[in-house]
């Protein structure tokens, strides 16, 4: 659970609020109902849809969410799983009573273990995990691209494919570039595959 937690964590932090919730979905779903993990998860994801409501003035299902994220929240120790809830529940209550708040005061980051996570402190795993959900979010971009080059980087011996999708997260005024320099490392990559003897290598003389 931890790289999904980081990921989904990013991911609201670095503003992607209605993203941050498919980092925990899958694995909220296969946790048993009622459980610490299950309420903790389902809390947050209804933290962030709160959030994401709020931000586009939908102030009743601001309010829902808020209440609801509440109650899911409600009896767990202040820092669950290393992540700070004292402050989350403390602001999905102001959201619940006034959901304008969120044009008055910035939904608190999600803080794990003391620091506020963002793209840049995550591992691979966590890279891969966001770097799959952003492609998803962000209409300009194929997922399938995405996840053909997370499968690179997990096999490959060099570290272009990584150093490109921590990239790809990481530098979002050149992420189209990133993305099209992702793409043609992979249409190299397959040719050189398919053609393991480099008869059609262009380099090759005649």
């Amino acid at each position: 659970m931890e790289a999904a937690l980081d990921a989904g964590a990013a991911l609201f932090n670095e503003g992607y609020h209605h993203a941050a919730h498919d980092a925990w979905e899958d694995r909220w779903l296969g946790l048993a109902n009622g459980s610490a993990d299950e309420r903790f998860l389902h809390g947050l994801i209804q933290y962030t849809a709160a959030v994401y409501h709020a931000k586009r003035r939908n102030w009743e299902g601001a309010i829902g969410l808020a209440e609801s994220a509440t109650g899911y929240l409600h009896g767990l120790a202040k820092c669950h799983r290393g992540v700070d809830l004292a402050v989350i529940r403390t602001y999905l209550e102001s959201l619940a009573v006034d959901p304008v708040t969120i044009e008055r005061r910035t939904p608190p980051p999600i803080r794990i273990d003391g620091r506020v996570v963002t793209f840049e402190e995550l591992e691979f795993e966590g890279v891969a995990i966001a770097a799959g959900i952003l492609a998803e979010e962000l209409t300009s971009y194929e997922p399938a691209l995405i996840e053909r080059a997370i499968e690179m980087a997990a096999s490959a011996e060099d570290e272009r494919y990584n150093a490109l999708l921590r990239d790809f997260l990481l530098v979002e005024d050149r992420r189209e570039l990133i993305y099209d320099r992702l793409r043609a490392h992979l249409e190299r990559d397959q040719t050189r595959y398919s053609d393991p003897a480099g008869l059609f290598d262009t380099d090759q003389s005649s």
